[in-house]
């Protein structure tokens, strides 16, 4: 029996190649969330900026959770910045090598270098989502920075906290395996980054885009 594998398997590949969408996930009720993968394939741009400001600020490695095509760990190395892409799609990751950045193929929750010591993690274009079980991936993100580290974490736009069945789904109908994803609003995550060690420090809008970034505590001797 072949098995495949979300974002391994799917049309999320051939457009990662391309650069071109269109791309959605398709929802088991029918609904359908759209993927920018064009904008994820361009030069950082818009919103992204009020990213990569923030992690210029804090001179720290960063590390890129679900860097997808590399755009933004790119724009970190340009800037002087450290940068690690992660990602479970080795197309994702060839293309960010491509563009002269440093990336490797695990998932979030595989072993990864460096745990616990990074300054800052990414967490941008929907990779809240990631696993279908928010709770478990900021926690895991929580052990992957440093105590005083932040997390940068792109929300919805509106207030929802849900956790949803889907697949992606390319421009000519063309499925890939069901998946468990998640969608949280800035509040949503504030309240359940709590649990996980890490404070709401600052929700900014920019481009039409939200965000809020978490900070992990530091032990008290």
């Amino acid at each position: 029996m072949t098995v495949t594998a979300a974002w391994v398997d799917d049309p999320f590949v051939e457009a990662v190649v391309t650069g071109r969408g269109p791309l959605w996930l398709r929802r088991a009720d029918g609904g359908r969330i759209h993927l920018d993968i064009e904008r994820w394939c361009r030069p950082a741009a818009g919103a992204d900026h009020s990213l990569l400001r923030r992690c210029a600020r804090l001179a720290t490695p960063v590390l890129d959770l679900g860097c997808g095509p590399g755009r933004l760990v790119a724009a970190l190395l340009a800037l002087g910045v450290p940068a690690l892409g992660v990602d479970l799609a080795g197309a994702a990751v060839e293309r960010t090598r491509g563009l002269g950045a440093a990336a490797i193929c695990r998932s979030v929750f595989d072993r990864l270098p460096a745990e616990g010591r990074w300054g800052a993690a990414l967490l941008a274009d929907g990779n809240l989502g990631i696993g279908g079980d928010p709770d478990a991936l900021l926690r895991r993100c929580a052990e992957l920075i440093a105590p005083g580290g932040l997390l940068l974490v792109e929300v919805e736009r509106r207030e929802v906290d849900e956790r949803v069945r889907v697949r992606v789904e390319g421009p000519g109908g063309q499925l890939g395996p069901p998946f468990a994803w998640a969608r949280l609003g800035a509040d949503a995550t504030a309240r359940r980054a709590r649990s996980a060690g890490l404070t709401d420090v600052e929700q900014w809008t920019s481009h039409g885009r939200c965000f809020v970034a978490l900070r992990k505590s530091v032990p008290i001797n």
